[in-house]
This record gives structure tokens, C-alpha cells and sequence, in this order.
């Protein structure tokens, strides 16, 4: 009997190592960006790789619902991590290689495997409008073409035109020393463009999918995806139609997003197969730092609900795929700051919403990054600042000064409960707490107020009721309208509790009814 009890005790210890997350088991997930090569390095040479991302799993989801020192994303998006000739790995040498700054296939699959054991998915950057310049593909390309060799497989591999069929709207470069030919390259001349013509490209793109999903792999967020025929819209959405198909086959439940960095009349038009990035929700002038900085309410609560009715009416499967900032972008730290609490506020306002948010790294800690000039995106992608002996470094060509991180590092903001890093972690599990949070019917309320406002959450024929105070100051609303509530909970700056039939709301703090 001794032994038995001593044998139930051990395993009891081995599961409480991972407990999950949540039950969550579908794709409503708060995802977390990840530029690799500025995240954790392993191995000193001040490059992230994918051992230093293992390191730092706990940090990200130690497998406990109830810690709080765990972010407790769901979902990680790796930058892209094939081999490549630049630091930011966009230009992809070989699909079926790590980069070697990175690691090595069985550092993936370990990734992987451990991030599954936390109940966290992984999706890989995929690039594949265009392949670098010194890539196999490309070479044997240039090859064939300079030899006017048709029988080469890869002969017809990236789009080409003639001097007379080059056209205005489109970037070119001469195929090596050929007086013929001209390669399209709209990124960069060491980035050709694939020709999605050739079915030979498509069923190449369909191989290094599966072999990544066959590896374990999650799904793909999409890079230029609106590129794939350039200024074609009309066969971009074909294509995608068709790949989106194809990878359902292989992964029912596979997680996809999109990069169409465009207006949402454009954006829209490629929902119908693929979820993509809501850009109205990022930046400076976004409709989340706007909310957040005081904006009226009832601007926010218009937008999402008025968004998510159009993208339904084309997919009724269709997320809302919110973000503040990414890889491409300035740090949102620069313009929503700690110590007015609007970086507190605008986390409430998209972490807190329908559909599956993403967070890029380091805003959990308002680490800063803007960029001088044309050739100076490593300012968007500086070293995480983790405070440890992590020997993590800026990617080539940055130059933002240290002494502008002024809201200090992970080992600082850990220890102190009021930090932007642990108040993250409180929002994520706030949001985890309620499923309706993500999953509901939203239809926006009106309070009569610019800066108290919300939405009609409706969830497995349950009604509740999500509200933000953006303003500075507790607000009193009277909310008799809205009918009777079984109980209210809250998170943010300040307390809520109803008084009869009147709302007391503290300070840039949102609350669920129900």
C-alpha cells in the first residue's frame, strides 16, 4: 500500500509540472510574435535561436493556469527561421534548412513538442512570394534561362518577362548576363518572385507545408500575401482559395493568417479562405491606441462590431486578428506609455475582444523601437531585454540607443505587481477565464457616454455584457437598460461594482457581466 501511495503522489507531481493552460481547443488564441534572432540566444554568440526560445517557454506559458509569472499565450509565431541571407530571414536560401543562427530541425521539433506539452500551438513565418536570389531554385533558374535550356524543371520557376514585356507598374532585374530576360522582384532585386503559374511552384509550396505540418507544426502566417500575383487581386484570392483547400486536407484544424497590409476593402476580399491582420487596429493613429488614448468609445465599439458583421457575411468562420504593432512597424511603446496606464488600457481594449489577438515581443514590457530611416527596421527588432546573463544582442544595422529603454527589463518587472509585464499576464487570464470573451456574438452598446462602452456578448444562448471605462477618472452609468446580473468581474485601474441599477467603473478598467 506504501508503495502505491508513493507511485499516485509521484504522478500527481508529474502532471502538475504542465497542467494545461485552459481547455481551450480551438484556434481562439492570444498569439505571441516572436523576431527570433532578437529574442533568447543559447549559445553566446548574441544571435536568438530556437534553443533560447525553448529556455524560455515557462516565461511565455509555464503550463500552470494559476502562475504569475507566465504570460499565458496559447500561440507562438516564429519569424522566419530557414536558411536566409539577411538577418531578417524574408529572403529564404532553402525551405527544408534552419537557418544555422537558429539551430537545427531537432531543435524545432523539441520547440514544438514542448510548446504542445503547455497546450501553445506553433506557426511558422511562410515566405513564399518570393525566394532569395541565392536560392537553389534561383540558380537553376537563371541556368536554364541563360542557356535557353526549356527542359530544365526549373526554367519557368519565377516570373519573367522580355525588355518588351516589362510593365511599368512591376520591379525588374536582368537574368544575370542575359540580354533577353528579366526576372520579377517588387521586394528586391536578391528576392525573385516565384511564378504561381507553373504547377510544379504550386505543388513545391504544397510539399514544404506538409513537411512542416507532418513535423508538427500548427499553421502559417503568410507573409505579402496579396503578392502572389502582383496589383492581381482577383488571382491572389484564386490562389489562396485553392492552397487554403489543400491545406485543410492535410490539418483540419490548421492555424492560418494572412499579411494583406492594405485597406480593408482590399483585406476583406481575401477572408472568404484566410483570416488575415486587421492594420486598423495598429499603430500610432489605430483604432486601439486611439480608444485607449481617450478616444470616444463608441468609435471602438462601432468599428469591431461593424468589422466582424462584414467579415462573417463573407466567412462565417472568420476572426477578428487584432495587433498593435509587429516586426514592420514602430514599438507601440513609443506612443503608449507606462505611466499614463494607456499601454494598460489599449491591452484591455484588443486582448480582451473576439477572435485571436497577437502580441508582439517584448510590448509586454514597453520595450521602445522606432525607425530612423529606410534602412533602419533592426530598431523594430531589438534585443529582448530580459535583465538575466542572456547574452541576446540588436540585429545588424539598429541604432536606438539603449538609454531610451526606460520601463526596465523582465527580471525587473516580475517582481512588481503593478507592471505593464505582469499586468499582461493578468488581461491573458482574465480573457482565458470567460470563452465568451473570444468566441461570442458581438453587438455593440450604446451607454450614452464617449468614454464607458461595450458589447452584447452572446455565447452558447447566455447573454453578457463586456465594458471598458477609457477615461482617467471613475465613472457612474446608469445601465437599467441592459436588464439583471448574476455577478460582475473586472481588471484594470480601479475597481467596478453596481450600486442598484448604476455602473461604478474605476479608471481605465473593463469589466464582463453577466
Amino acid at each position: 500500500m506504501k508503495k502505491i501511495i508513493i507511485l499516485i503522489l509521484c504522478l500527481l507531481l508529474l502532471c502538475g509540472c504542465h497542467k494545461n493552460v485552459d481547455k481551450i481547443d480551438d484556434n481562439y488564441r492570444v498569439f505571441y510574435e516572436i523576431f527570433v534572432g532578437s529574442f533568447s540566444d543559447s549559445d553566446g554568440d548574441g544571435i536568438g535561436d530556437l534553443k533560447g526560445i525553448i529556455n524560455r517557454l515557462d516565461y511565455l506559458n509555464d503550463g500552470n493556469v494559476d502562475s504569475d509569472s507566465s504570460l499565458h499565450v496559447q500561440g507562438l509565431w516564429l519569424s522566419p527561421i530557414f536558411k536566409a541571407g539577411s538577418y531578417h530571414k524574408y529572403d529564404v536560401i532553402d525551405y527544408y534548412s534552419i537557418d544555422p543562427h537558429f539551430g537545427n530541425m531537432d531543435d524545432l521539433k523539441k520547440l514544438v513538442d514542448e510548446a504542445h506539452k503547455r497546450n501553445v500551438k506553433v506557426i511558422l513565418d511562410m515566405v513564399i512570394n518570393h525566394t532569395s536570389n541565392q536560392n537553389e531554385w534561383f540558380r537553376e533558374y537563371s541556368k536554364a534561362r541563360l542557356n535557353e535550356d526549356t527542359q530544365n524543371k526549373y526554367y519557368n520557376y519565377y516570373t519573367t518577362e522580355t525588355r518588351d514585356t516589362l510593365r511599368p507598374d512591376r520591379s525588374y532585374n536582368i537574368v544575370g548576363s542575359s540580354k533577353k530576360w528579366w526576372y520579377e522582384c517588387n521586394f528586391s532585386h536578391e528576392m525573385p518572385e516565384l511564378n504561381f503559374d507553373n504547377e510544379e511552384v504550386r505543388q513545391e509550396v504544397l510539399n514544404i507545408a506538409k513537411y512542416y505540418i507532418d513535423l508538427g507544426i500548427d499553421g502559417f502566417r503568410f507573409d505579402a500575401a496579396k503578392y502572389i500575383y502582383f496589383n492581381n487581386n482577383k488571382e491572389s484570392i484564386m490562389f489562396w482559395d485553392w492552397y487554403v483547400e489543400e491545406l485543410k486536407k492535410m490539418k483540419e484544424d490548421i492555424y492560418l493568417v494572412g499579411e494583406v497590409w492594405s485597406s480593408e476593402s482590399e483585406t476583406n476580399q481575401y477572408i472568404k479562405s484566410l483570416n488575415c491582420f486587421n492594420f486598423t487596429s495598429a499603430g500610432s493613429e489605430g483604432i486601439i491606441a486611439s480608444t485607449a488614448k481617450g478616444q470616444n468609445i463608441n468609435s471602438f465599439t462601432n468599428y469591431v462590431t461593424n468589422y466582424l458583421t462584414k467579415i462573417h457575411s463573407q466567412n462565417s468562420e472568420a476572426m477578428y486578428i487584432p495587433f498593435i504593432a509587429n516586426h514592420d512597424t514602430d514599438r507601440c511603446a513609443g506612443y503608449l506609455t507606462v505611466s499614463s496606464k494607456d499601454a494598460y488600457m489599449a491591452a484591455n481594449l484588443y486582448i480582451l475582444c473576439s477572435g485571436s489577438p497577437f502580441i508582439y515581443y517584448g510590448e509586454e514590457i514597453g520595450l521602445k523601437g522606432t525607425r530612423g530611416g529606410a534602412n533602419t527596421d533592426a530598431n523594430r527588432r531589438l534585443a529582448m531585454l530580459w535583465g538575466d546573463q542572456d547574452t541576446i544582442k540588436d540585429p545588424v544595422g539598429a541604432d536606438f540607443g539603449n538609454e531610451k529603454q526606460v520601463n526596465g527589463t523582465v527580471s525587473d518587472q516580475i517582481k512588481n505587481e503593478d507592471s505593464l509585464l505582469r499586468y499582461y499576464n493578468k488581461v491573458i487570464k482574465f480573457r482565458n477565464k470567460y470563452p465568451q470573451i473570444a468566441r461570442a456574438t458581438y453587438e455593440k452598446i450604446d451607454l450614452k457616454n464617449t468614454k464607458v462602452g461595450g458589447f452584447k456578448l452572446t455565447y452558447n444562448d447566455e447573454i453578457s455584457y463586456l465594458i471598458h471605462n477609457i477615461a482617467k477618472e471613475e465613472m457612474t452609468i446608469d445601465i437599467s437598460s441592459l436588464g439583471e446580473f448574476e455577478f460582475i468581474d473586472y481588471i484594470g485601474q480601479g475597481e467596478a461594482k453596481l450600486d442598484g441599477t448604476n455602473l461604478i467603473i474605476g479608471p481605465q478598467t473593463s469589466l464582463i457581466l453577466k
